[in-house]
Formats: C-alpha cells, structure tokens, sequence
C-alpha cells in the first residue's frame, strides 16, 4: 500500500490540506474534522480558497491542529491528502520535500513524488459507495493525530443522525477502516514508514465554539437585536443571509432574499422606518449599487447596519478570494456629506461584538454603520472561549410620540428624539428631500445649512464612542506595525516569533470615526510599518487625513490570498530593530 517509506517528526502542530475538485465534499470533511479534533481537545484553525466554480476547478482547505490556539493562514503543508489529478499542481509552489502526500494512487496519476497509497476509492466501494471514501480520509487523518477511533463512532452517530440506520453504520465502518490505516503510519521515528506527530492536548477545548466568521457575525446581529435581514445572495457573504435564514423562526427575524441589492437595502431603511433592527449583508459590488439608497439613509437620518465582505475587484474580480480592497469604497460611497461609522472585526470573535455595537450605534446615533470583513474572515474557523450568546433585550432608541412631535428637532448633539409610524399620536414623516424639522420639504437655504449643521453634529458622538486601536507587543516600542481587520492573527502571531522587545503591533477594529488616541501611538514610534491586503494602503491614506502622518512603509499584498504567516513573519522580522542591528553588527 505504500510506496516508500516515509519518516517524519512533527511537534507542536501540523498544517494539513485537502484539495480536490468543488463537489467532492471537501467542505464536508472540513467541517467533520475540525469538530472531531475539537472533540479530541485539539486546537483547531481552517482556512480554505476556492475557484469560482460549482464543478470542477481545484480546491483546498487548510486545517491547522496545534498544541496552542492559532489562527493565521500557513503556507507550509505537513500532510497533503490530495483528491485528484490537478492537486499535486495546483499546490505545487506550497509542497516541500518534508510534505507527506497520502492519496489515492489510481486516482493521481503518474507523479514525480513519493505517494503514500491508500485505496480511498477501493476501500469506500468494499464498504458499500464510492462517497465513503472521504470519511476513510477522515479516519486516516484522526488515526495519524491518534484520535480514539470511538470519538469519531460517536460524532459520526450524531452528524448523520438523520440518516438510515445502514449509511450511518457504514460511515462508522469507514472511519473506522480508515482509522485503522492512519493509526498504522503514525508511531515513533525508529520504525519505517512511520510518522510521529507530538501535539499536546486540552480537554478544556472540547467544549469551546467552533464558529465560522459569517455564523458569528451573524449570531452578533441577532444579540443586537436583528430582526430583517435583507440581502441578494452575494459571495462571501451569503452565509449571513444563509445563517440568518435557518434560525429565522427560532428568533423571529424577517429574512428577505431580495432581487436585487437595490430592493435589499431600501426594504431595510423601510423597516428601520417601521421600527425593526435590520440587516443588508452584501460584497462590494452589490454595496455601489447601494450608493443612492444609503444617501437617502443619511438624509432622512435612518438606522441602518450594511455587513460588506470584501473581495478583489474592480468589477467582478475574483470573486471567491479575499481582499482588504473596499475601505475607501465604504467611506466615501453615497452622494453628499453625512456621517457614519466603518467598523472592522480582526477575529471571529470581534465579529460578534462589533454587530452588536454596530445595530446599538446606528439605533442610537441615527447613522448608517459598516461592518467590513473580507473573505478570509468570514470563511474561517477555529476553536474560541464560550461567548454569551444570549439574546438580550435591546435598547431601542425609539420614542411614543406626541401631538406636537417633531422628527427632525434641533438638539445639540443633532441626534432627534425617534419616532416610529404607530407608536404614539405624532406624524412621523420623513423626506428624501431637504426638509425642516417637522419633515416637510424646504427650499429655504438658512434652514439647509441649520439641517447640514445638524447631521454633521452627529459626528461628535460617534468620535466619543469610537473604539481604541488594540496594542500588542512591547509598551515602549521603537518600531510598530499597524494592521486593519483580518490581518490581526497573522501579525500578532509573526510577532510573537520576531519577538523583539521594541516591536509593537496596533490593530485597529473601527476604522472611522478613528479614536482619538490614534495620533499619539503613531507620533510615539520611530518607525512606522502598516500591513493591508491591498494595492494602494487605504488605511494608511485614512490615517494620514485624520492624523497628518504619513506612512511610506507597507507590506501590501493583492493576489487575492491573505497573507501567509511565514511571509508576514519574513517582512516583521526585517523591520525589527534588534535584527537590523545584528545584521550590521556581522557586516
């Protein structure tokens, strides 16, 4: 079965990838292992990349099984189980001579590199199907990692619940006989053949989440207080909507899937103006077909919270790929001046509580706010501390109105008193329009300056509750690197191996209004560094509006890929101080 020996010793981790062609459930066994291993007490991270095809292409998933919790994308692969011809190549610049490739030999072809042969699809049609080859895959990989074959019995039982009696039996038959051929790779470095892999396990893991970015994004809105959601399918964030859809019921939300992106995002302000909390997730594109609308939105002054996943455009782009690439888009999108917040979740986890500040900020302050995650995050799983889920009541800023009511009062801080259609003896109007405080249309000019004056005030509470950037590594340091959302784990991770004591790393999780602390971090270093999945550094050009600061030196990165932790690491640590200084020193 194995075409030549192979001996390996992997400690503390390994980086496994599957690949193969879209509909062969590559998915599936992702979603399997990662919560088995989970089970098992191992820490767990899955990050994938996909061709923007329903059959066909080449896919993988990457799965990350540590001794410690990790996060960051890793180019090097440990074990590779590739499902096809085409995934040796696809692959090609990411294999090493330390990769072990266990496949199906019958299945890849002629190759010019050691294959460690397991009949997949041989074995799956002994069992009964050709579709239990991947649960022998499964079992292979849990048997090298030295999962107990009665862990995985027991999730199989529960995963396929569902299912007959005989396709259930006949999975655990799968996992088990391939449990059984992993168990038999796996030992010491003495014997021939064998693979020893030394990952220390948590029992406390086993009852930790497991959540993608688009579930917990979309567990923070229903905490928030979400009730609509209206969106046209668009990728990545689909599984919003798709999320949002299943638990409908269960938390009585509205969900809409709409004809457009036009109609998503004008059924929103409508149930804003109605009194719900609601939802438009969308990707870039479908946010500019969203420009007018959320011009109206600033102009009639309604809540309204848009979830933006970001892809590489312009245009359609690749659109099943990542990038930091719609911040500028965001910021400045919809005709006239009006104010809104811009936040953006570094971790799964952020995901969750910056939905719910983002419904609490646009129902209090009036203002449409932004959520922008990108591909890489929303796609991404790994094990996270249990959170408080719970949905609690939310403070709608939402008045019984009176005779005399006015929508559109004058205040000092230009946030009016909200009234909603229905609730109380007032008229609620609104208008595109300019318009006084009552809401009917003016054309008197002093009055449009006041109004002007009035939406604009709004930006002083935002500012007052922006959030701080986060600072990581050393409080006196010399050198800092600045990041934006997703690229939080693989900066913080490369850091924590530079590990130079004059290294620092500043995340920012809201990206306008900027927190006034801003300018003294940046002011405070010696060398300034930023990190963004993009072509142009927006976020540096953010920052230099609000600051005055320039920062020339960037790690950019728009291939559509995240970064890998090894090329963030390689570009940290040449910015280090201490191993500049030792460079010199040897020169």
């Amino acid at each position: 079965m194995m075409e030549q020996s192979v001996s390996k010793h992997i400690r503390d981790e390994v980086s496994l990838v599957i690949c193969g062609e879209a509909g062969q459930g590559i998915q599936t066994v992702e979603r399997l292992l990662t919560r088995v291993l989970k089970l098992a007490g191992f820490h767990v991270s899955a990050t994938k990349e996909y061709m923007s095809r329903v059959r066909g292409g080449s896919n993988s998933t990457e799965i990350r099984v540590s001794s410690r919790r990790v996060s960051a994308f890793v180019n090097r692969i440990d074990i590779l189980i590739p499902l096809d011809k085409d995934a040796l190549g696809h692959l090609a610049g990411r294999i090493s001579d330390e990769t072990i490739i266990i496949g199906d030999r019958e299945k890849l072809g002629a190759v010019n590199r050691t294959i460690i042969d397991i009949p997949f699809s041989k074995i799956a049609a002994e069992i009964g199907s050709p579709l239990y080859a991947n649960t022998i895959g499964i079992g292979v990989i849990l048997g090298l990692l030295k999962v107990e074959a009665e862990v995985l019995s027991t999730f199989l039982s529960g995963f396929f619940e569902k299912k007959s009696k005989d396709i259930i039996e006949k999975n655990i038959i799968a996992g088990k006989r391939g449990h059984e051929l992993g168990s038999a790779l796996a030992g010491s470095l003495a014997g021939p053949g064998k693979i020893d892999i030394s990952i220390t396990r948590d029992a406390r893991v086993k009852d930790e989440m497991l959540a993608n970015g688009a579930e917990l994004i979309s567990m923070g809105a229903i905490a928030g207080g979400c009730d609509f959601v209206a969106a046209y399918p668009m990728t990545p964030s689909t599984g919003i909507l798709t999320f949002l859809s299943q638990h409908a019921a269960e938390f009585g939300i509205i969900a809409e899937q709409a004809e457009d992106e036009i109609s998503a995002i004008n059924m929103a302000i409508g149930a804003w103006y109605a009194g719900a909390r609601a939802l438009v997730p969308t990707a870039g594109g479908g946010f500019s077909l969203m420009a007018e609308a959320l011009s109206l939105a600033g102009m009639i002054e309604s809540p309204l919270v848009i979830s933006v996943g970001q892809r590489p455009a312009p245009a359609t782009g690749l659109p099943t790929r990542t990038e930091q690439g719609d911040l500028e888009s965001v910021l400045y999108a919809g005709h006239g001046e009006f104010p809104r917040a811009v936040l953006a979740p570094g971790t799964v986890e952020q995901g969750f509580h910056l939905m719910q500040k983002a419904f609490a900020l646009a129902d209090r302050c009036q203002v449409p706010v932004i959520v922008l995650s990108d591909q890489y995050l929303v796609d991404m799983y790994y094990n996270i501390p249990p959170l408080d889920v719970s949905r609690k009541p939310a403070e709608r800023a939402v008045i019984a109105t009176g005779k005399e009511y006015k929508r559109y009062a004058f205040t000092p801080d230009g946030i009016s008193p909200r009234g909603i259609p229905g609730h109380g003896e007032g008229l609620v109007a609104v208008d595109s329009d300019e318009h006084d405080e009552e809401g009917h249309i003016t054309e008197n000019l002093d009055l449009r300056v006041k109004m002007t004056e009035k939406r604009l005030k709004k930006k002083e509470t935002l500012q007052k509750e922006a959030l701080p950037p986060e600072l990581i590594g050393a409080k006196e340091y010399k050198t800092l690197i600045i990041g934006w959302g997703s690229t939080y784990g693989v900066i913080k991770e490369a850091l924590e191996i530079v590990n130079d004591r004059d290294m620092a790393f500043l995340h920012f999780s809201q990206v306008y209004p900027l927190h006034e602390s801003t300018a003294a971090y940046l002011k405070k270093a010696q060398r300034l560094v930023i990190a963004e999945n993009n072509a142009t550094g927006q976020f540096a050009k953010v920052l230099m509006l609000a600051t005055g600061i320039e920062i020339k030196e960037r790690i950019l990165k728009y291939n559509g890929m995240p970064f890998t932790l090894e090329e963030m690491t390689e570009k940290i640590r040449s910015y280090a101080p201490h191993e500049r200084a030792e460079v010199l020193k040897a020169r």
